[in-house]
């Protein structure tokens, strides 16, 4: 069976959920060969050999944090041409799709973003996507090279399917463009204890409707108690109520969570581009001709301000 290169994305060896989903979609058209990059790179060995590793090519070296993406392309592409695989996946992130962008330019491949779903196909991996704001699906191929493409998180489910996951070291020889743009400086995250955006299984999000950065706490509430992301429509980010890295639609981020709460969002077009394919949606919105309706799986006509406390009530009630 043919190997399929995957990035893994990591956070000093600790493998984030969107690398296992790929795990489970490359076992579809072959066999998965990880790389990892960077340190803590060894330390994803054991986690991706539980989900289907069969080989875990690693390399550290200073490059890799001090200067941005292309040490990572150099890296992809070593291994691209030690491998010689069928597909390379990458996580749709940000730096997942410049890494894959600038690879595919690389080896003169065709590129397809943003999947949420692989199966095999007669002509090599058949990817479907969801496009123009969500309104059509598509199915396609990379015609021309080895496909490369990006995959939206909670695009499968991760499922365990225990492999060899023999580490072996990535030999690198870094281009004269990986000194190029040099970090400088980094600023740590402030946690917040939630789960991050754009891979959340459940997330809930605020829009005008909620009335004011002092109302959030609102919906917070009720994100917490479903152990859920928040994120916020851009009308609430443009007035100031919610940090713009929250922001879900087309100018912010897209996200494909199992459930989604939208709570006082009317549902204009660009913010049903960045969550139309999560799996259940649900809306509460006092007007009931909002747009929003038309998209749900189940609508509450109603104050938010009424609704949704009631309904974190009900869920820490169920927990507890």
């Amino acid at each position: 069976m043919a190997e399929v290169l995957v990035y893994v994305d990591h956070v000093d060896g600790a493998v984030r959920k969107p690398t296992l989903e790929l795990l489970t979609l490359a076992r579809r058209i072959g066999e998965p060969v990880a790389v990892s990059l960077g340190s803590g790179a060894e330390n994803t060995a054991s986690t991706l050999a539980e989900h289907g590793a069969v080989r875990v090519l690693t390399a550290d070296a200073p490059e890799f944090a001090d200067y941005l993406v292309v040490p990572k392309v150099d890296a992809v592409q070593a291994a691209y041409e030690a491998v010689s695989p069928s597909a390379v996946l990458f996580p749709s992130s940000a730096e997942g799709k410049e890494i894959a962008a600038r690879l595919a330019v690389r080896i003169g491949s065709g590129i397809i973003t943003d999947a949420v779903d692989l199966e095999a196909g007669v002509e090599g991996p058949v990817a479907t996507q969801s496009v123009f704001a969500a309104a059509f699906t598509t199915k396609s191929r990379v015609s021309k090279g080895t496909p490369v493409i990006t995959v939206k998180p909670n695009s499968a489910a991760v499922e365990a399917a225990p492999a060899a996951g023999a580490v072996e070291p990535l030999t690198v020889s870094f281009s004269d463009k990986a000194t190029g743009t040099k970090v400088v400086s980094r600023t740590p995250r402030e946690s917040t204890g939630r789960p991050e955006l754009t891979e959340a299984a459940i997330v809930v999000s605020g829009g005008r409707g909620v009335g004011g950065a002092e109302n959030f706490p609102v919906v917070e509430a009720l994100a917490d108690s479903l152990g859920a992301a928040v994120g916020a429509s851009r009308a609430a980010v443009d007035a100031g109520w919610y940090p713009h890295t929250n922001q879900v639609g087309q100018t912010g981020k897209t996200v494909s969570p199992q459930l989604y709460v939208a709570a006082g969002i009317s549902g204009a077009i660009q913010h049903r581009a960045g969550m139309q394919t999560s799996k259940t949606i649900v809306a509460v919105n006092k007007d009931a001709e909002a747009p929003i309706f038309d998209l749900v799986d189940y609508g509450v006509v109603g104050d938010l301000f009424e609704v949704v406390p009631q309904l974190t009530e009900e869920v820490k009630s169920r927990k507890g």
